[in-house]
């Protein structure tokens, strides 16, 4: 296959597909069952997909599909940076926040790597068996369980009907309720992490700007312009200023937060 065609991300030119489906993408090109954009952290996915490409420059064999620890991520990464120098594949692989398992990076550089893939695709890999190439190993869907035979038991003599029925009757409608409410939980958690992580990424660009601005703060070619984004940055609004306790004191900084910045 020819060599590659290098990307570069730009809000311009990258694809606007949900983080879904793109993780969808890469479960259908590698018949696996991703079930977030983090759980590509390990860089296992990406050394097959390039694979899959440039068959020659990726060694399969040194990629670790079952890693489960931060250094077993990393020999991954390191697999992959080193085939795209191979390619001279123009793009910086940040590997030590990408092992963080982070979303707002990886979903950044999975962006790029789909824009990258699709234009480099000539779709000539129908008979690429991606389960068999990797050795069955990493998240494939699991199979279906065979049926378990269990020992007979001996069942105990049937309670009077009425008590029996009404017994049942309780029962049922508890476990349906309990089912429901399970649901539900279920639902609202899975909306409060998308908003957790939407916010996170929102916040990271705020915080990039702020940075910049810092930055030029002394430079007197921006000052007016400097100053106009600071007082937008730092507007208040009535409800939705900072809490009380923040504003006395320091504010609280998780750990993961005070590494990044």
């Amino acid at each position: 296959m020819a060599m590659p065609i290098n990307v570069t991300s730009t809000s311009n030119n990258m694809d606007t597909l949900s983080r879904n489906e793109l993780v969808g993408f890469i479960n259908d090109t590698l018949v696996l069952n991703y079930k977030k954009v983090e759980q590509m952290c390990t860089g296992a996915a990406y050394c097959q997909m390039l694979h899959i490409l440039w068959p020659e420059k990726v060694p399969l064999k040194k990629v670790k599909f079952g890693a489960k620890l931060e250094h077993a991520y990393i020999d991954n990464w390191k697999v992959l940076q080193e085939a795209f120098k191979r390619l001279h594949i123009e793009k910086d692989i940040p590997i030590q926040r990408l092992v963080k398992g982070r979303f707002q990076d990886n979903f950044e550089f999975l962006q790029w790597f789909y824009k990258f893939f699709t234009i480099n695709d000539s779709g000539d890999h129908d008979g690429y068996d991606a389960v068999a190439l990797r050795g069955g190993a990493g998240n494939a869907p699991a199979p279906t369980r065979s049926p378990v035979k269990r020992a007979p038991v001996k069942k105990p003599a049937p309670a009077p009907a009425a008590v029996s029925n009404v017994k049942k009757s309780g029962s049922n409608q508890n476990s349906a309720e309990l089912k429901r409410l399970q649901g539900e939980v279920a639902d609202l958690n899975a909306a409060i992490e998308g908003l957790e992580k939407e916010r996170d990424f929102y916040f990271s660009k705020l915080r990039d700007i702020e940075v910049i601005c810092q930055e030029k703060e002394g430079d007197e070619l921006y000052t007016d312009f400097i100053a106009g984004i600071i007082e937008i940055l730092y507007a208040t609004e009535e409800g939705f200023g900072p809490a009380e306790d923040e504003v006395e004191g320091e504010p609280e900084i998780e750990d993961d937060e005070q590494e990044e910045y």
